[in-house]
């Protein structure tokens, strides 16, 4: 058989699809396992109620009538949802006064998708060179290193690292954008870049960029005439998954992607991109070519919620304080399995549903780590593959953290905290001078 060299790009196992599998494998094993490794929503039970008390109410009425069979029995335009679409533009303009239309809004199915479209449309062979997207704050999320088609697509940079407090409690961290290096960026003088990415709260160390550091990435995307793309799957104004001061910004040269997944509607597929009209208009050719049509089941849920602002209620008295408390209760966890051990570092807990743990001068990769406690039965994700656009080969700090999820019951974080801490201190201690 012989494939096209852009088919031998998605026949290759990527970093991404390895570790899918090894979670798929160890959900579908008999063995028990501590799932600290996936990016799934935790089930919250209040927040669950309100979404099957929609799916009640869709389904209601005969015929034509009910929107659940409307949704599964008929296309979208290749837009996505008229409905759903009318709903969202209503919002942000009630709550945040951009003055959207219809004609700002698409819908994919589910913001992986959205990326995909993304980074395609503003990175690769352009007629005066190729591009790369510009990720400003490495580490970034895994899922966007296998979403070019060809060439090299992006470029990382490494961030500035603070020590920091956090909860009157030393022991933490802080990422910082490198602007001297961000600015000095020999790809970004020459024209070699098609836009600017980052995720906030970012995936996967739970850092949100301050306003002034958005306000300043939105200032060189602007001055080299390029988009910033923010990816708000954790964000605002829903999930809302921030602990810190942050504030929601869009103009035409932003493209803001939001994500129905981290409200715990993980398995509807639904992102949703604002954009000026030509981006959208792009998105919904690709969605035509692609998908013909986006998905409609999660909007038969939301829509509702939407107009009604029970999202921002379902956000706001649920979704947050729930990660909030599990943030904290994994840290004094973690507290207790490395107490007498200061190599170990946690990122300041600022947002989304992962933490994201330092093992300075750590004697192995966190790559063999992830192997040694997998065997015993621990998942997390070793932190070289969200260095993506950054050659970590002599880059020790990419091969020395993990990100954990916390989205997942006390006893699991307990075990699976327990197990973490006394395999990481045998290593410690078998190599005391690494």
């Amino acid at each position: 058989m012989n494939i096209s060299k852009f088919g031998k790009k998605f026949t290759q196992n990527s970093g991404i699809l390895q570790l899918m599998d090894d979670l798929g494998n160890a959900l579908n094993s008999d063995k028990p396992v501590n799932m600290l490794g996936g990016g799934n929503p935790a089930n919250i039970a209040s927040v669950n109620d309100v979404y099957l008390q929609m799916l009640k109410d869709s389904i209601q009425g005969d015929g034509a009538d009910s929107f659940a069979l409307d949704c599964a029995s008929n296309y979208s335009n290749p837009q996505g949802d008229g409905k759903f679409i009318t709903a969202l533009v209503e919002f942000f303009n009630r709550h945040y006064d951009w003055g959207i239309t219809k004609d700002n809004i698409a819908l994919t199915n589910g913001s992986q998708n959205a990326f995909f479209y993304l980074f395609n449309l503003f990175g690769g062979a352009f007629d005066d060179g190729d591009k790369s997207i510009l990720l400003p704050l490495a580490p970034e999320y895994v899922g966007y290193a296998d979403a070019h088609i060809d060439g090299k697509h992006f470029i990382g940079i490494k961030p500035k690292i603070e020590l920091c407090d956090y909860d009157n409690q030393d022991g933490f961290f802080k990422y910082k954008v490198d602007f001297d290096a961000l600015e000095n960026l020999d790809a970004l003088k020459n024209n070699q870049i098609g836009a600017i990415c980052c995720s906030r709260p970012t995936n996967p160390t739970g850092n949100v960029l301050t306003d002034d550091e958005m306000a300043r990435l939105d200032a060189i995307a602007q001055t080299h005439n390029i988009p910033l793309i923010i990816d708000n799957a954790y964000g605002m104004p829903f999930p809302n998954i921030i602990h810190t001061k942050a504030n929601l910004v869009w103009h035409d040269n932003i493209i803001l992607c939001f994500s129905l997944s981290k409200v715990g509607l993980a398995g509807v597929r639904t992102g949703i991109v604002i954009a000026k009209p030509e981006i959208i208009k792009a998105i919904s050719s690709l969605n035509a070519i692609v998908n013909l049509a986006p998905c409609r089941f999660g909007a038969s849920i939301v829509t509702p919620l939407i107009n009604n602002d029970k999202i921002n209620d379902l956000s706001l008295q649920e979704i947050r304080p729930f990660y909030l408390k599990q943030a904290h209760t994994a840290i004094g966890l973690l507290k207790h399995a490395f107490q007498d051990l200061p190599q170990v570092k946690i990122h300041k807990p600022e947002g989304a549903i992962f933490l994201w743990i330092w093992f300075e001068n750590l004697p192995i990769s966190t790559q063999k780590l992830y192997e040694m406690l997998k065997e015993q039965g621990t998942l997390i994700i070793p932190s070289e593959h969200f260095f993506v656009g950054i050659d970590t080969s002599d880059y020790r700090h990419a091969h020395e953290c993990i990100r954990m999820s916390i989205a997942q019951p006390d006893e699991v974080l307990e075990k699976g905290i327990r197990a973490i801490g006394e395999v990481v201190r045998g290593v410690y201690q078998a190599n005391p001078n690494p």
